[in-house]
């Protein structure tokens, strides 16, 4: 009965395994055929510093998966001890790893409010200085998004104007409506724009807009990754009752 139980588990967690390392093959293959893809698709993913990150981030992710999939499928058919260890302590780390992220994300969850985005904008925000990090990361998200500062266009009045844009008033150009939302995009009117003319503006604040646009996913993603925790806390105990059971 310990042995029928012994080789049901072993198979189980091989299945298990062989699913992670297809899924992590697949997330390998496509993160480099994006970053090394010769027919001008990298070029676009490029552009946008977000999907160029989410590119290698895609890339690493698939690589690791990729690794422990074939460290638990031959772990487990070869009833190998030595991988079995070793696949419990990566899974282990990993585990720790999220876990960690998930007690700091709460712990700093009042870093993601509304008022703390709107004193770092108007702290360290240097309009069209595309040289400096923190604006240029705030102007490509407010380009993308169609947005306007935290809560909208009166967020940059009491942001300092560059000394050689004597024509900008209060609105960034990022601000500024576009035909196409990106930095290549012609603008609707940037003088009016500028000038304070609100149907030229992006109105809406950046805060709410991505909050919208990712609110349908928070709980997808909450759920995921409980399921995630589940599954590499199952795997752990599947890995030491495979350990313990080998002889």
């Amino acid at each position: 009965m310990e042995g029928d139980c012994l080789s049901c588990m072993k198979y189980l967690m091989f299945l298990f395994n062989f699913f992670i390392f297809l899924g992590g093959a697949c997330l390998l293959g496509v993160g480099i055929w994006v970053i090394v893809d010769p027919t001008g698709f990298r070029e676009i993913v490029a552009a946008n510093p977000l999907l160029f990150t989410g590119a290698y981030i895609m890339l690493a992710m698939g690589a690791m998966l990729f690794l422990l999939g074939f460290l638990g499928c031959c772990g487990a058919i070869r009833e190998n001890k030595c991988l079995l260890l070793f696949f419990f302590m990566f899974i282990l780390l990993i585990f720790l790893a999220e876990l960690s992220a998930a007690i700091l994300a709460f712990i700093f969850r009042e870093n993601l409010t509304r008022e703390f985005f709107t004193k770092e904008l108007k702290k360290h925000y240097l309009r069209n200085n595309d040289t400096d990090v923190f604006s240029s990361t705030w102007n490509s998200v407010m380009i993308t998004f169609a947005c306007c500062g935290v809560n909208g266009p009166e967020d940059f009045e009491a942001v300092p104007h560059l000394p050689y844009s004597p024509l900008e008033k209060t609105t960034p150009e990022a601000c500024c409506q576009r035909e196409l939302q990106s930095r290549e995009g012609m603008f609707v009117n940037k003088e009016a724009c500028i000038a304070g003319i609100e149907r030229f503006q992006n109105r809406q604040g950046c805060y709410t807009v991505i909050l919208n646009s990712f609110e349908t996913y928070v709980y997808l993603a909450g759920a995921l990754a409980i399921g995630v925790l589940a599954i590499e806390l199952f795997a752990m105990i599947f890995a030491m009752c495979l350990f313990r059971g080998i002889q």
